[in-house]
């Protein structure tokens, strides 16, 4: 359902892709990624769970096109000057985006935000679900064949 980015069609992209996992979404080795994500299906939905902490439902921005979702979220800046101890938690604007597969229902997502957590539920489209064919026989016309 999520699919990976080609390194082939957009090798810059790529390149950036690998940069943020290695040095986190800030640039440094101490810091993970400002977005954490849990992804997987139950039934006909399938789930996404991301982490954004100390973020304003408000500032959360969630854009679909085509079969991109685009989730941007902000945690501001300190206002004051000062002399921080420790800074492990990432500010600022963060953006991620997910690439989904054709089989699910862009048109259908709910979004919602608890307790920290961006929560999406994407239906699997129609199309996409399992069904049954029904087969025609018909015995009444067969006639043989001799030769």
């Amino acid at each position: 359902m999520l699919m990976r980015t080609d390194p082939f069609r957009d090798p810059f992209r790529e390149l950036d892709r690998v940069a943020q996992l290695a040095l986190g979404s800030n640039g440094t080795l101490a810091r993970p990624s400002a977005m954490p994500m849990d992804a997987w299906r139950d039934g006909d939905t399938f789930h996404v769970e991301l982490d954004l902490p100390g973020v304003d439902p408000a500032s959360i921005d969630l854009d679909v096109e085509r079969n991109v979702v685009t989730v941007k979220a902000e945690r501001p800046t300190r206002a004051s000057d000062a002399d921080l101890i420790a800074a492990e938690r990432p500010r600022g604007v963060f953006s991620r985006q997910l690439v989904l597969g054709d089989s699910l229902d862009t048109e259908h997502i709910r979004a919602g935000y608890e307790a920290g957590v961006l929560r999406l539920a994407i239906p699997v489209a129609e199309r996409a679900k399992p069904r049954k064919i029904a087969i025609s026989h018909e015995t009444d016309d067969r006639q043989a064949i001799t030769a």
